[in-house]
This record gives C-alpha cells, structure tokens and sequence, in this order.
C-alpha cells in the first residue's frame, strides 16, 4: 500500500485509500457483497444507506411497501452492520457506513457498539419523504443545527465522520460545509446535482474537509474535472459497473505517474480554487491573485512569507533565472515556460517532481487559509 500512498497522498480513518475512487451508497443495493465484487478498482467505498432507529426502520419499511425502490431492511442494525463489517475484514476497501438516524444518540449508540474501524457518515442526502418526515435525509440540510448535533455526538466516541449531502438543498452551501467543519466532521460526500465544478469549487474554497465529489462521474475527463477543483475523491453509484471503475482506476494512476499529483488545480487565472495559489507569481499585477488574497484575509506581505517559507530547503527555493527569480512563484507544468523549464532542468527537477513539491507547497498554504476554524454557532 506504500505504492499507493507514494503515488496518492490519500489516508481515512488512518487507512491508505489504494486509488481515488469510492462507491456511494444506494439503499437496498450497495452492501459488503457489491464492494468485493468491485474492491480491485477502488479505495473506499459507503455501504448503505443503512437506518439505524425505529424511526428510519419504520420508513425503509414504507419505502419498500411502496415497491418502487429497494432498502436494507432488518430488526437489528447493529447485528446487520456488524455482518457487513465482518465481510470486509480481509479488504483493504477502506469502508464506511452510511447511516440514516432520526437523533444524535442513534449515530452514537451505532458507533459505539461498533468501534472506530470505520467510517461513520450521515446521510442528509436521501430525499424520500417517509425518511425525511422520519427526521434525516434532506431534514437534516434544512435544520443545521440538529446535524451538527449529530456530527458532535459521533466525534465524541471518537470516530471518523463523513456526511452526505446534496448540494443547493441548504440555503448556503459554503455556510453549510463551514459549519459542518466546524462541529467536527472530516469527509465531505457531495451530490453535485446539476451544479458541477462551479458548486465543488465554491466549497473547496469555504473548508479544509476532505471533498468526495459524486454524481455522473463516468468518464475520466469528468473526473478530472472534479479533481481540478477542488476533489479528493470521486464516487460512483449508478455508473459503478466494473468496466467503469477499472477504466477510471487504471486512467488515473497513469496519469499521476506521469504528472505527479492527481488532483491539481486549475491555475488561479483559469478558474483555479485556493490550492491553486501554489502556482502564482509575486502578487505585483492585476490578477485575480489579488482579489483572492483580500478575500481569504491574507495580506501580501504573509502571502510572500508563507510561499518562501515553505520551500526552504527545496528544490523550489532556486530559480535566480525565472521570472521572480524562485521556482516557488512559477507556474503549471501544463503552461508552457522556457525559463522555468530551463531551470528544472538545471537542477534535475522532473516535472512530476516538480509537481509533488508544489503539492507539498498546496497543502503548506491550506494550512495557512484555513488555520483557523469558524466559529460553530450550531444554528
């Protein structure tokens, strides 16, 4: 798995997510049985939705009545998902459990009778209305602060947290993901709906939380897409055949190892989120650079200091013959430039090298913008 994190960077739950594609959950349809079939493929995966009271079992019950959809059904959650658990205990999947709950001490009661070899995420997602009159799903997005009651009571057993969401059901978006962030959860699983990379974008730029973009990933340019702005990971659900996935598996590790980071960021000037300040020059022109820093609270003189701070002792500290005399105000290797390329060369720098260092400078600067956490006002 060392290969995989070397190529990647990506770690849940103190796992190494073997490549960055994940399942989303479907009810009644994505359980352990559905992930082994597809585990060479992918890195993690969201079994469920799974409901966890007899509230959210009463409505899966309904839900199923109805005969147009399938569930989970069951009388014992926690004997069902210790089943589903114990299935996937030779898979290096990494595993989380999609949970429908109509109360704060629902999620708990799961996770502490399950223990934290998991993740637990909650499902404000789902838009079936026994389960939204049950009090999860889409509730949830339309009452914040008993979501965030959620997210606090499954931090308190300390566990790591995911919550599902469908983006432009809230009112704000990047309020939500700010808040989300701030009581406590760790993965961010994003419906995109028919918002795209804008909406993926907006909130890569409102929080730090890992970023799961899901819906109609089905190709590796789209997939790309959502990388480049802002995702961590992709999920799939109805396009999750395994000629899909394999396709989408073996596109993306051969792109990372001949660029080197996976998911970089558009430059600034062409659309770019926050990360992609690792690739700006000095903030001396009429760029969106300057807007950006002014909106992010960052002045010019710490935005200075943050970069050259970063690189000491890389290979980006040198540079004295590009532009602003350091590699660490050069650009994307996809824009084309002589000097920056005549000086990796100099210095025996590859591009994929390169790129991995700037990624190292990417997460410096995240720090940095998001080092301190909104205020959670659990409203």
């Amino acid at each position: 798995m060392m290969e995989s994190f070397n190529r990647f960077g990506l770690m849940i739950n103190g796992k190494v997510v073997r490549t960055p594609i994940a399942l989303a959950p479907m009810a009644g349809i994505v359980d352990a049985g559905y992930v082994l079939a597809r585990a060479p493929h992918i890195g993690a995966a969201f079994i469920g939705g799974y409901a966890t009271d007899d509230r959210t079992m009463e409505a899966a019950r309904t839900i199923a009545a109805a005969g147009d959809r399938r569930e989970f059904l069951y009388d014992d959650p926690v004997t069902e998902l210790t089943t589903q658990i114990q299935k996937m205990k030779d898979s290096d999947v990494v595993l989380g459990l999609n949970l429908r709950g109509s109360s704060p001490a629902s999620f708990k009661a799961i996770a502490e009778s399950l223990g934290d070899t998991v993740v637990y995420e909650i499902d404000a997602h789902c838009r079936q209305i026994p389960m939204i009159e049950a009090g999860c799903g889409e509730y949830y997005l339309h009452n914040l602060k008993e979501l965030t009651a959620v997210i606090r009571a499954l931090k308190s057993v300390d566990v790591t947290v995911s919550v599902k969401i469908r983006a432009g059901v809230a009112a704000d978006d990047r309020r939500l993901a700010k808040k989300l962030w701030s009581a406590g959860a760790d993965i961010l699983h994003i419906d995109l709906m028919d918002f795209g990379s804008a909406k993926l974008r907006q909130i890569r730029n409102s929080c730090p939380l890992m970023l799961i973009a899901n819906n109609s990933i089905n190709s590796f340019d789209v997939m790309k897409e959502m990388f480049s702005h802002g995702a961590d990971l992709v999920s799939l659900g109805r396009n999750s055949d395994i000629r899909t996935l394999a396709g989408l598996d073996a596109a993306i590790t051969r792109y990372t190892d001949d660029q080197g980071w996976y998911n970089s960021p558009k430059q600034l000037c062409r659309g770019g989120d926050v990360r992609a300040l690792t690739f700006c020059c000095m903030p001396v022109k009429d760029c969106p650079l300057i807007p950006t820093l002014k909106r992010i609270g960052i002045s010019r003189e710490d935005f200075l200091k943050i970069k050259t701070d970063a690189v000491k002792g890389t290979l980006l500290e040198g540079g004295q013959h590009t532009c602003f005399g350091s590699l660490v105000w050069c650009c994307k290797t996809s824009s084309p430039c002589m000097f920056r390329d005549m000086t990796m060369q100099q210095e025996g720098l590859t591009s994929k090298e390169y790129m991995r260092l700037k990624r190292d400078l990417s997460d410096a600067i995240m720090d940095c913008v998001f080092h301190d956490m909104p205020h959670d006002d659990a409203g």
